[in-house]
């Protein structure tokens, strides 16, 4: 399998660095989503480290593993994975949201090699999964396609069609990852408009559910390798857990860092606090 760099033996100091560089590159933009990057940067970390087949040199390499990060608000996580992956220089995460660079609010697959579909406007990325696990049947080729969403995203119907389409194609080669961190920019999820009892609705659309601590790494692991390796006929998802502004005790559960970038102070105090913890 081509590999970016030497892996990590430790993924948690790993996930700990792009934290602040997620704060950071936030901070330095002025604007982004600080809140959803923090909550799923675990999950990408163990999927970009131990199960995607990539290679940052050859982003458009037929065999590789396609990852769609359906809200695309949450792409400072993404892209800060790829830098550290050997995607791009890390010194340019510094550039988000500036104007020309491939670095933008929203991934854009036309201006940045390695991002499959260019997200935004939420409900789509599941749809696109679906297309490309059904293309990868038909064409029996063995790539895997994963699909993060967010849990607010999940109140889009269109969402829903793709949950309801992807078992009657059998699509045991599709995963979806679902960051319930219970907030969307409008307030908690459970409040705007609940999508509960999640795990039920899921399984009765006929998915293999799993319900994991979306922060904890050997769980999110484990999880992913049973995923991975189905082979029942049936579509993944993983529900994970998560805290929206994990790691930053003042963002954490606060929907007003949803989508706010703190300015030096705030940004200063939240890297002491992820640079002190254990």
């Amino acid at each position: 399998m081509p590999t970016a760099t030497t892996l990590p033996t430790d993924l948690k100091s790993l996930t700990k660095q792009m934290r602040l560089d997620i704060i950071r590159m936030i901070e330095a933009a002025g604007n982004g989503h600080p809140g959803g990057s923090l909550s799923i940067i675990d999950i990408l970390t163990v999927l970009y480290w131990k199960f995607l087949k990539h290679d940052p040199k050859k982003p458009d390499w037929d065999g590789r593993d396609r990852f769609i990060l359906s809200k695309g608000h949450a792409c400072p996580a993404l892209y800060a994975v790829m830098a550290y992956r050997g995607y791009f220089p890390k010194a340019d995460l510094m550039n988000l949201r500036k104007l020309g660079s491939p670095l933008q609010g929203h991934p854009d697959r036309l201006r940045m090699p390695g991002i499959e579909f260019s997200t935004g406007s939420l409900g789509q990325g599941l749809s696109v999964g679906v297309g490309m696990a059904c293309a990868a049947k038909l064409d029996k080729k063995d790539f895997k396609t994963v699909v993060a969403l967010g849990d607010g995203e999940m109140q889009e119907g269109q969402c829903w069609e793709a949950f309801m389409s992807a078992p009657k194609f059998k699509l045991d080669n599709l995963i979806a990852i679902v960051d319930h961190n219970n907030g969307q920019i409008d307030g908690p999820v459970n409040e705007v408009m609940p999508i509960e009892s999640l795990t039920a609705k899921l399984e009765s659309f006929n998915w293999d559910v799993q319900s994991i601590d979306g922060h904890d790494l050997d769980a999110v692991e484990k999880a992913l390798a049973k995923a991975w390796t189905a082979t029942n006929g049936r579509p993944q998802v993983i529900v994970a857990k998560t805290v929206k502004g994990k790691g930053v005790s003042f963002m954490e559960h606060n929907i007003a860092w949803h989508g706010n970038a703190p300015k030096k102070e705030d940004a200063d105090k939240a890297c002491k606090e992820i640079s002190d913890a254990r």
